[in-house]
């Protein structure tokens, strides 16, 4: 009996690791695949390597908090554990179907907090500062976008950013006797080190969803003692890996050509921003998600750019003539930086090709759809069927 409870344990594990490998592969390679950097399949190799180090480093902390802080370890009996990983997969299941990246670790941590609740388990002050986190990152995320589009965007976008050229950006000379990479027809070295720093930021951004996610996959097992850390971090990867392959072609086109159609430095600056506060956040040992500060990243992008024709006392105040658009995080600098103070928005594209807000919207209901849902799904459960919480 105890065997057929460890089977559907793991598989239970390998069920959410893979969900999490078709939203959190979405999230970390979208910006790159919406600006053609790479292609999916090389994105997802990459995605399986930087997530087993992310995963192996930081995201130990994060397993520490989600399988025993947040309700104690004793809490998580093998069936409670099934039970756990099932709302997650099951939550995490339905929004990659309809191709929304949804927060992984707010998922979890909510079917965790339903356990807590109905066993009056919960550790009140550890859910406290989750959830601080959780205000806090979509806030940073947004402003650090929004100084970045109001303040340096034009400056630095005409310094780094490149056209894409046609082609391959290397070809391979067969001549001697080793092949040789050269660069590709029109390719300048500005286009390829502007390139190669995008994809060390998906890297980058790759290591913070494994730091921030493996966790959410396995910690209910680990936290109860079914399996050790080490082998639960391969267990996650694998099934990660597994659903960046496969569903996760899905949420890349949906956060890379479905929410904005992004330029190369700008999906560069996203990027950047929204890894670094998960890394931050992973190593405190806090689970957070990297969907919502990838997204409000991009908000706060656009909303820099656009407001760019008010001073900042007016948006300090709300006194400003209009209303400021979103929409211009996507489109190509003007080639005059010219001062903030009467700037005229950029122009080129219409708003409406260059930013979805109903996209957005989308997102947002199921990030606080999914996590709730968890929560009272779990709870119920367990009020209801004491058994299954030991």
């Amino acid at each position: 009996m105890i065997s057929t409870l460890l089977v559907l344990g793991i598989t239970a594990a390998a069920f959410v690791g893979f969900n999490i490998g078709g939203s959190s592969t979405g999230v970390a390679w979208g910006p790159s695949i919406g600006a053609n950097i790479v292609e999916k399949s090389t994105a997802a190799v990459f995605m399986v390597v930087f997530v087993l180090v992310g995963g192996w480093t930081l995201g130990r902390n994060v397993t520490a908090t989600l399988g025993k802080d947040i309700v104690p370890q004793s809490a998580f009996s093998i069936e409670a554990s099934i039970v756990v990983l099932s709302f997650i997969g099951l939550g995490m299941l339905v929004a990659n179907l309809s191709g929304v990246p949804i927060s992984t670790s707010m998922t979890a941590v909510g079917a965790i907090a339903g356990l807590g609740i109905a066993t009056n388990s919960l550790n009140w002050s550890i859910m406290s500062e989750i959830l601080t986190w959780w205000l806090l990152a979509p806030v940073v995320g947004f402003w650090c976008g929004g100084v970045v589009g109001r303040y340096l965007y034009p400056r630095l976008s005409r310094s780094f950013e490149v056209r894409r050229s046609d082609g391959p950006l290397l070809t391979m000379e067969t001549d001697g006797s080793l092949p040789t990479p050269r660069l590709g027809p029109g390719t300048s070295r500005r286009e390829l080190a502007s390139t190669g720093i995008a994809f060390a930021i998906a890297c980058y951004m790759s290591f913070s969803a494994g730091a921030s996610n493996v966790a959410n996959a396995v910690a209910p097992l680990v936290g109860g003692g079914v399996i050790g850390s080490d082998r639960a971090i391969l267990l996650g990867t694998v099934a990660i890996g597994v659903g960046a392959f496969t569903i996760a072609r899905r949420t890349m086109e949906s956060v890379g050509n479905g929410l904005t159609d992004l330029p190369l430095f700008a999906a560069t600056v996203v990027m950047l921003i929204a890894a670094s506060i998960t890394a931050v956040a992973s190593w405190l040992g806090n689970p957070i998600s990297l969907a919502l500060s990838t997204v409000m990243t991009i908000v706060g992008l656009g909303w820099g750019r656009a407001s760019r024709t008010a001073t900042a006392v007016d948006i300090a105040t709300g006194d400003t003539d209009g209303e400021i658009s979103i929409n211009a995080a996507t489109s190509e600098p003007s080639d005059e930086v010219r001062p903030i103070e009467g700037e005229a928005l950029d122009e080129g594209r219409d708003a409406g090709e260059l930013f979805d807000p109903s996209a957005v919207i989308r997102f947002v209901v199921l990030w606080i759809v999914g996590p709730s849902a968890a929560t009272v799904l779990s709870y119920l459960t367990f009020a209801f069927v004491p058994v299954l919480s030991g």
